[in-house]
C-alpha cells in the first residue's frame, strides 16, 4: 500500500510502499477513501510542539473509509461500515476524564498521525471504539474536514456558550474557520471574520458572516471595537499576535477561546484588562466521539457547507506548501 511518511523533521514527507497491516484485538482494517490535510499534521511533520512524534511514522488524523477486517473481540464495527479515524486514537477509558466525557483530556491518550499511524495511507489501523460511524448523507470528501476541522471548532463554540445576538469573531478563515463560523451562526451568533486574504474573506461573506476584516489592511482590533467588541474572540490562526489582538477585540465580559497552537507558544496578555473587564481565556482541544457525531448529523442534515479542494497522496509535499503559504481557500482532502 502507498503512504507518506516523516523520516525526519527537516526532510520532505517520502512516498513508500508498505505491506498492509493487520489489525491485532480491538483494532478494525480501513481501507481509506480520503484524509485531510490538518496544520497539525505539519506542526507532527516538522517536529514543532514540545511533545514531538518518533520519526519514521505516517501523519493524518482526518480519515476516512470502510471497515474491511475486524480485530479479534470486535464487536462495535462491522466490515463495509464507513467510518472516520479523529485524532483522538484512543483513550484509557477510565480515568475521571473519559468517565466524566472529557476523553480528549485523558492524559494516557495517544493520538492518530502523531503517536500511532495515522491517514496519509492507502489503508489503516484504529481502534475500535474510537472511529466513528460516518452517516450515507455526508460524502467521503466533506467527512474528512469535519473529522478535524469540524469537531475542533464545533468543540470551540460549544465551550465559549455563545447566546443568541453575541458577536463573535473568528481569527483565521481557512480550513477550521470557515466551519467556525458555520458552527458560530447556527449557535445563534452574528459572526465577523478576519483574515489576511480577500478571497477567504470573500468566502466568509457566502458562508453568513455579518462582518469581514482584512487584518492586512486595517487594524482589526480598532474595527471590532468600532462594532461593540466581541463577545465571543474565537482564535484559528497560529500566530501569538493574533491571540493578543483577539484578546484586545473583546468587550467586557468577554470570551477568548484559543484553538490554534503556534510553534512560538507565548502569548502576552494584560492581567488588569482581564480582571477589570471580567475577561475569560479558555483553552479548546478537539471535540469528542458524541461530538463529531453531532458535527456529522449537522452536515447530513444541511446545516453546514465544507469547503474543500482534492489532492494526490502523491502531491503531499506541495499540499503542505500550499497550506503554509495561505494559499488553499479552505481544507485540502488527500483521495484515494
Amino acid at each position: 500500500m502507498k503512504t507518506a511518511v516523516v523520516t525526519s523533521f527537516t526532510s520532505p514527507l517520502e512516498i513508500v510502499d508498505r505491506d498492509i497491516p493487520q489489525p491485532s484485538p480491538g483494532e478494525v482494517l480501513v481501507r481509506l477513501e480520503t484524509c485531510g490535510l490538518c496544520h497539525t499534521d505539519i506542526h507532527a511533520a516538522h517536529g514543532d510542539w514540545p511533545v514531538k512524534p518518533t520519526p519514521p511514522f505516517v501523519p493524518g488524523h482526518e480519515g476516512v473509509g470502510i471497515v474491511e477486517l475486524l480485530g479479534d473481540g470486535v464487536t462495535e464495527r462491522h466490515v463495509g461500515e464507513r467510518v472516520a479515524i479523529p485524532w483522538l486514537g484512543y483513550a484509557c477509558g477510565h480515568c475521571r476524564y473519559c468517565i466524566d466525557g472529557r476523553e480528549t483530556l485523558c492524559e494516557s491518550q495517544h493520538n492518530s498521525g502523531y503517536s500511532v499511524d495515522g491517514g496519509f495511507a492507502e489503508h489503516t489501523v484504529a481502534n475500535a471504539r474510537y472511529v466513528v460511524p460516518v452517516p450515507d448523507g455526508v460524502s467521503s470528501i466533506d467527512a474528512a474536514p469535519l473529522t478535524c476541522a469540524g469537531v475542533t471548532t464545533y468543540k470551540a463554540v460549544k465551550v465559549a456558550h455563545i447566546v443568541p445576538a453575541e458577536r463573535v469573531a473568528v481569527f483565521g478563515i481557512g480550513g477550521l474557520g470557515h466551519l467556525a463560523l458555520q458552527y458560530a451562526r447556527i449557535f445563534g451568533g452574528s459572526v465577523i471574520a478576519v483574515d489576511v486574504e480577500d478571497g477567504k474573506l470573500d468566502l466568509a461573506r457566502q458562508l453568513g458572516a455579518e462582518h469581514v476584516v482584512n487584518a492586512r489592511r486595517e487594524d482589526p482590533v480598532t474595527a471590532i471595537q468600532a462594532l461593540g467588541g466581541a463577545d465571543v474572540a474565537i482564535v484559528l490562526a497560529a500566530s501569538p499576535r493574533v491571540f493578543e489582538q483577539a484578546f484586545s477585540s473583546l468587550a467586557r465580559g468577554g470570551r477568548l477561546v484559543c484553538v490554534a497552537l503556534p510553534a512560538e507558544e507565548k502569548m502576552s496578555v494584560s492581567i488588569f484588562e482581564t480582571v477589570l473587564k471580567g475577561i475569560s481565556i479558555i483553552g479548546s482541544i478537539v471535540g469528542t466521539r458524541q461530538d463529531l457525531a453531532e458535527v456529522f448529523e449537522l452536515h447530513a442534515s444541511g446545516r453546514t457547507t465544507v469547503i474543500a479542494e482534492t489532492r494526490s497522496l502523491d502531491q503531499v509535499n506541495e499540499a503542505i506548501d500550499e497550506v503554509l503559504a495561505g494559499k488553499a481557500l479552505a481544507r485540502l482532502v488527500f483521495e484515494y
